[in-house]
């Protein structure tokens, strides 16, 4: 019995490029073409935003109600501070008709009384102060009178402490004269006997050193008056006597 012949392997076909491609494909990835699955792809390198916002979020702070309070002390914050108490107003100073007074930018005045004086519709009442050397008259609003620097005269210890102070020594910067020039015009519109006090002596020249230049000697001149007549007023002397105190304690220096 004749047995049936076999039949011959074809030869095999020359793959095409597409094949090719495709069988480097499954060859990376057989997972993905298996059973017609797609498969999982990896996951893309993510940015730092993604990255944080895929951390965890912390749980919330716990919140109390308005009702009962939590139990335990409360932690304090280090940005906190004590509160400050507020400042007591200052005590409005009564002037009466009679009164020697001090104006920063004009020195002693005469208090002649308080009048009522109408502006822009409304009713102030004013001071009014006079300087004789000047022949002038100010009127300064009674709820202005603290801030415009208007006050009574010295005490004897602050007056004490400017003479004093004209028997230390002189201190004068090593600056340009304008800048110093307006630090003691600055001192003497201030209106602080001891601050004028302090212009006197570093201006004042005794015998032997040299001279000053002009605006040096208006300057001490204008220091010179404004102490005078203060102390003049709380002396009740002229102010050629209070001149004369000043340049002894100058003197003594």
């Amino acid at each position: 019995m004749k047995q049936p012949a076999r039949a011959k392997p074809s030869a095999p076909k020359a793959e095409t490029k597409p094949a090719r491609a495709v069988a480097a494909s499954v060859a990376k990835s057989p997972a993905k073409h298996a059973a017609g699955k797609p498969e999982a792809e990896a996951p893309e390198p993510r940015g730092m935003a993604e990255v944080q916002a895929a951390a965890p979020v912390p749980p919330p702070l716990p919140v109390f109600s308005t009702g009962a309070p939590p139990s335990g002390p409360m932690p304090m914050r280090r940005d906190t501070h004590p509160s400050i108490p507020p400042r007591q107003p200052s005590k409005p100073v009564e002037f009466k008709a009679g009164d020697h007074v001090v104006y920063p930018t004009h020195g002693v005045g005469t208090v002649q009384g308080i009048e009522a004086m109408s502006a822009a519709g409304l009713t102030l009442q004013v001071i009014v102060v006079t300087f004789d050397e000047n022949r002038m008259t100010l009127r300064v609003p009674v709820n202005k009178a603290a801030s415009s620097g208007l006050r009574k005269l010295a005490a004897p210890d602050s007056m004490q402490e400017a003479l004093d102070t004209l028997k230390g020594r002189a201190r004068i910067k090593r600056t340009m004269w304008s800048r110093r020039a307006q630090e003691y015009e600055a001192k003497i519109n201030s209106g602080d006997p001891v601050a004028i006090a302090e212009v006197v002596r570093d201006l004042h020249r005794n015998a032997g050193q040299p001279d000053q230049s002009f605006s040096e000697r208006q300057i001490y001149e204008q220091a010179m008056d404004r102490l005078a007549a203060e102390l003049a007023a709380i002396d009740r002397t002229d102010k050629a006597a209070a001149t004369t105190k000043l340049l002894d304690h100058l003197k003594a220096g």
